[in-house]
């Protein structure tokens, strides 16, 4: 439901939020290429930094007392920095300790600060630093690595903008502008799978972070995070090693990376620096904790998925406590194939677009592939191949298609954008999904009504009402009204992330089905009438408007 984006023009800067795929059309400026001298190549020590000059266009400095990023200087002008913060990992570490080597063309330098280890590196002649956190425990906090940039140096008015919206709606973090548009850092539009770097072009220079494979992330790969943020005091871009809001997974722990500050001639970076592409042989010897190199890793292979629905992209994921992994299944076969994966045992979840629809266990070994015959999607796995006398929007995980959804991913629900979230839905009417809200909350549109009608059969028998969501926020769900006759159960909430989502660009949670038992005496035996189904959102928690309880649907059908 939300589309990368290409380089945009906003006055004469443009900014990109990129995938390979951008990357092979954007500019075609590129990177810059290699010094045709790298004799500057090499570091020296200034009392309280390491200066690293790479040999082309960039030198960096990191602090010998505490490992931050103090100084990033580009054809020499300075990006690092604002508010008088550095670049680092978390908001910075204490007193660490901080080393350098050099090994031919590769510069390392290492930060100790007690169970976490961090890593620069780099490589002559590239505009490139590259990046490894490894992160053993919950001692030290490390959940991400922000890139803090100067002020007006990449001005822009995007979703994840709050330079020109003054004025606070949610929290700390979500603003509104004067015309009634919503910024926050939190609306990237973008889920994991969907981008492979982050940043801005601007006056012939790009700057950005290409993010790692994320294996020791949580969340799978169609989990939302911040990515990066632009103010009136400077920018951010973001490496996100875990994030907690609106998560559905545990923490996960170990070695991240590398992921790659690259700088340009204001084209994207480099496609050899994207996750599943990037290469480092140059760094299998120097000594980096958790360190695992390619022939440590295996693969997985599937020769074909049977079962799909071919209007739909499927994606195949291999995920353990240890780890996490996905790769596209081919749209002709279903043919997939998962490299660079630690070895272990993992469960192989199968989605239709983000719906799991099959699942089974497959074990990795180093060096080795794993090759699969022929997935098999039971029929039953997908509550779409259900028989029913009425279905809104169809089931894939995700509430795509339903009114305002796409806008959710980069904006507030009170954005002047969004059309009324009140409003009710006629079966046969031809617009019952563009009708019915993505997002429903038990104070601002709880009660909502649907009309149907029924046959004579239909009405003489019980049928079961199904409603999917996919996810709550303080632990909305439907209970269920039919013909202010037969009221449901009030359902036990299902298991969803306890943080805001439906405010902050994210409704990938848990999905659930939700099930309801509705005898024959609830219908209208007059076929000429509508019978109404009225859906209420009920939670003891939550506050008011769009922080009380709510939830996000995906489908709803009254089976046959």
């Amino acid at each position: 439901m939300s589309e990368p984006t290409a380089n945009r023009p906003v006055g004469r800067r443009t900014f990109v939020l990129g995938t390979a795929a951008a990357a092979g059309t954007a500019a075609l400026a590129g990177p810059l290429a290699q010094a045709a001298s790298a004799a500057s190549f090499g570091y020296r020590d200034d009392g309280s930094n390491y200066v690293v000059d790479t040999g082309a266009s960039l030198v960096f400095k990191v602090s010998k007392t505490n490992g931050d990023l103090t100084s990033l200087v580009y054809r020499g002008t300075e990006y690092q920095g604002y508010g008088g913060k550095n670049s680092h990992i978390e908001s910075g570490l204490g007193t660490s300790t901080v080393t350098v080597k050099q090994s031919g063309s590769t510069i390392l330098i290492s930060v100790a600060y007690g169970t976490l280890r961090h890593y620069y590196a780099a490589r002559s002649g590239e505009n490139n630093i590259y990046l490894w956190t490894n992160r053993a425990d919950t001692s030290v906090a490390s959940t991400r690595f922000i890139l803090r940039v100067k002020a007006g140096l990449f001005l822009n008015d995007q979703p994840d903008s709050y330079t020109y919206a003054p004025t606070t709606i949610e929290a700390s973090d979500v603003f509104a502008k004067s015309d009634g548009q919503t910024r926050s850092k939190h609306y990237s539009k973008l889920r994991v799978v969907d981008y492979d770097y982050i940043g801005w072009s601007a006056n012939g220079v790009g700057l950005w972070i290409v993010r790692s494979n994320h294996e020791k992330a949580s969340g799978g790969p169609f989990y939302r995070s911040l990515l990066r943020h632009q103010s009136a005091d400077g920018g951010g871009l973001y490496e996100i090693l875990h994030y907690a809001q609106n998560q559905t997974e545990d923490e996960r722990f170990g070695l991240q990376g590398p992921y790659v500050i690259a700088l340009t001639d204001g084209g994207a970076p480099s496609s050899s620096l994207f996750p599943g592409t990037l290469t480092t042989p140059w760094a299998d010897s120097l000594g980096i904790s958790g360190y695992v190199a390619s022939g440590g890793r295996g693969r997985v292979a599937g020769v074909g998925i049977t079962g799909r629905n071919t209007a739909y992209p499927y994606t195949v994921g291999l995920a353990n406590a240890a780890a996490q992994y996905w790769g596209s299944a081919r749209s002709s076969d279903g043919y997939f194939s998962i490299a660079g994966v630690l070895p272990g045992t993992y469960t192989l979840t199968v989605f239709k677009s983000e719906l799991a629809v099959h699942t089974t266990s497959v074990t990795v070994t180093a060096g080795g592939t794993t090759t699969l015959n022929s997935i098999a999607i039971p029929s039953s796995n997908d509550p779409s191949n259900a028989s029913a006398i009425w279905r809104i929007n169809d089931w894939t995980g995700t509430p795509s298609g339903f009114k305002n959804a796409d806008l959710m991913t980069y904006a507030h629900p009170s954005d002047v954008r969004a059309a009324a979230w009140t409003g009710n839905v006629v079966i046969g009417s031809g617009t019952e999904t563009s009708a019915f809200p993505c997002y429903l909350w038990k104070d601002v549109n709880s009660g909502l009504l649907v009309y149907f009608k029924l046959t004579a059969a239909q009405a003489a028998a019980a049928h079961t009402l199904r409603i999917g969501v996919t996810t709550a926020y303080a632990n909305g769900r439907p209970q269920v009204v039919v013909n202010d006759t037969w009221t449901s159960a009030i359902p036990s909430p299902p298991t969803q992330p306890s943080t805001r989502s439906l405010t902050n660009g994210s409704y990938r949670g848990n999905n659930h089905t939700f099930t309801y038992s509705v005898p024959a005496s609830a219908w209208r035996t007059d076929t000429g009438q509508y019978n109404t189904l009225k859906i209420n959102i009920v939670s003891g928690s939550g506050t008011t408007s769009y922080l009380s309880a709510g939830t996000s649907i995906d489908a709803l059908d009254l089976l046959t």
